[in-house]
């Protein structure tokens, strides 16, 4: 037994009556203990329709968000000048760009309920001790341990175990890796969605599955075939499998299967309307939506829909979904990435979300002038928010009163 392996059998403590732990995607070693895994575990369940549409929303709606570093010392300003400015805002790493990067860190949160991304730091050179790079780290190969008496001289202490695919293991400080997490009961470790959904996700499964069968086998029903007289099992056997040679089958739809005198057959399953298949269809979709924080005009559910309440349902799905998932990376971003002089100094990151609260061109202009002349932003400001260069003279804040510079107020009265 090697030293990582003792450590782990005292940071991992099982049941007396638990001996092996097997992982659910290891599905051959399940098989061979006559174990049926589930078909939608994990990346299986992106199978189906539903959740791979939420998934991906969510995480397009998290990665079309720009990050940048600010800074808060007695007035906010952009930090453009700090090292991770383009690291984060452009290319975390030299093979991802920032929108495919926090498009895989979302997608693996919500499928795994937790998130992990390593912060690349030489410890020698130019840049050591600096942050050089941000890689997402699949969430399956990466173990969670706390020290929780006190082994490493500090209890409670939380350690990150990633193994990659040759099976090496390395053990990452708190202070090395990103953990984004998912709901969770703890404060330690993300719950999935899909982990209590199972059920429900699984039934959404199978009602693809039964769809789809239904389509191959050319949405023809099973029933019975009555014969006057006997027949001996060979030709029972034979009539059988010429039956559903011909009855069976896309090629076969709509075409008139042909019986021989004294046969009569009498269909006896369910049609999709006597199971109610399309209500239950429609019911897990909204289940698993729910779950996801997804609005049903998202998916394509336009049966309640005006042009008034999708813009409303558009401002909750980004104040009630994306506004806590939004926070939860600022928080964990802020503390790790920046060091304990800099966070003093106010370094913080923050998404820009003036994309989804953009209104339309009249509204947009209408609230740009109110600011203006009340003396809230000045017109460079708004010209930055219409991604318009600026003008000599537009740093000056303005309020109404014949638009005469602010400090110059009441002069006229004079």
């Amino acid at each position: 037994m090697t030293i990582l392996e003792k450590i782990k059998s005292i940071f991992i403590r099982r049941p007396k009556n638990q001996t092996l732990t097997l992982n659910e995607d290891d599905e051959l070693i399940l098989q061979a203990l006559g174990i049926s895994p589930s078909d939608y575990v994990g990346k299986n369940s992106l199978k189906i329709a539903t959740v791979f549409a939420c998934i991906r929303i969510l995480s397009e709606g998290i990665a079309k968000f720009p990050l940048k570093i600010y800074q808060d010392q007695g007035g906010k300003r952009k930090a453009v000048d700090h090292y991770l400015y383009p690291l984060l805002k452009l290319r975390p790493n030299p093979y991802m760009t920032a929108f495919d990067f926090w498009k895989c860190v979302e997608a693996q949160r919500n499928t795994y309920g937790n998130a992990f991304v390593w912060l690349e730091m030489p410890a020698r050179g130019r840049n050591a001790g600096r942050i050089t790079a941000l890689w997402p780290l699949d969430a399956n190969k990466v173990q969670i341990w706390i020290d929780d008496k006190g082994i490493f001289s500090t209890q409670s202490r939380i350690f990150y175990v990633f193994t990659d695919n040759l099976g090496n293991q390395y053990k990452l400080l708190p202070d090395e890796i990103l953990h984004f997490k998912g709901f969770s009961l703890d404060g330690i470790a993300g719950i999935s969605p899909l982990e209590y959904l199972r059920r429900t996700v699984e039934n959404a499964g199978n009602a693809e599955e039964f769809l789809n069968k239904s389509l191959k086998g050319g949405m023809t029903v099973k029933g019975i075939v009555h014969y006057i007289g006997d027949l001996n099992p060979e030709a029972e056997q034979k009539f059988r499998e010429k039956f559903e040679q011909m009855a069976n089958g896309l090629q076969n739809v709509n075409r008139i299967a042909l019986l021989p005198i004294g046969y009569q057959f009498q269909p006896i399953a369910l049609t999709m309307a006597d199971a109610q298949f399309m209500e239950n269809t429609q019911l897990t979709i909204k289940q698993i939506a729910t779950a996801f924080g997804i609005k049903n005009h998202q998916l394509n559910d336009l049966d309640r829909a005006t042009h008034t309440n999708i813009y409303e349902q558009q401002r909750e799905f980004y104040v009630d979904t994306l506004l806590p998932i939004l926070t939860m990376y600022e928080q964990e971003m802020t503390y790790k990435l920046f060091t304990d002089s800099e966070i003093q100094e106010g370094y913080y990151v923050k998404f820009s979300v003036d994309a989804i609260l953009r209104a339309d061109l009249k509204t947009r202009y209408e609230a740009y002038q109110k600011a203006i002349q009340s003396g809230f932003l000045t017109p460079n400001e708004v010209r930055e928010m219409e991604e318009r260069e600026p003008m000599p003279g537009g740093d000056r804040l303005l309020i109404n009163g014949n638009m005469m510079p602010i400090e110059m107020a009441g002069q006229q009265y004079m």
